[in-house]
């Protein structure tokens, strides 16, 4: 009976190990799922939270060549965007409102999806709201459809200065989120 009652009691400690070590094991998947990203470790790109943002060169209205890929002085928000957009509108105060606000620690493109667009379109809406922050013109769709794969306006992203994106917004961005995420990522 106490061979037995031994042998039970063995099995027992053995089963309490197996579990526990399974246990930590779990935990540390857990742990590891929801630790925040390692961004010297991130080398792909894609349009989503966690990757490099895709890289590409546009020209602005002011005739200069804009860069996004890689690493930053500054935060950015690319804010992609067309004229007959009602929200594009809605929000175009926000955003000057921000990058004024902002502009010595934030660069904001704002990206005309001029291939559905045009860019007397795009020029009217600029000034209109009187927006100081560069408009690049996508005449092809090679960034908005192609790298971004923009389906709906406005869609923007906050990219910070490793060059990986942070945050993305579909639909009108929310200014006070906005600017809580801004000073989050700023360094």
């Amino acid at each position: 009976m106490k061979m037995i009652q031994r042998r039970h009691d063995k099995i027992m400690k053995k089963n309490i190990g197996i579990v526990t070590l399974i246990v930590i094991l779990a935990l540390c998947a857990l742990y590891q799922s929801q630790a925040t990203t390692d961004v010297s470790a991130v080398t792909k790109e894609a349009p989503r939270p966690d990757f490099l943002a895709p890289a590409f060169e546009l020209s602005g209205l002011d005739g200069k060549k804009y860069h996004v890929g890689g690493q930053r002085d500054k935060l950015l928000l690319i804010n992609f965007w067309a004229s007959w957009c009602e929200p594009c509108h809605m929000e175009a105060g926000d955003l000057q409102s921000i990058y004024t606000k902002y502009q010595d620690r934030l660069d904001l493109y704002a990206i005309n999806a001029t291939h559905q667009d045009s860019k007397a379109a795009a020029i009217d809406f600029v000034l209109e709201y009187e927006l100081t922050f560069p408009t690049l013109l996508d005449v092809h769709g090679d960034v908005t459809r192609g790298k971004y794969r923009v389906d709906g306006y406005p869609t923007s992203y906050l990219i910070n200065h490793e060059g990986v994106i942070v945050e993305m917004y579909f639909g009108l961005i929310d200014k006070s989120q906005l600017e809580r995420h801004i000073m989050k990522w700023m360094k």
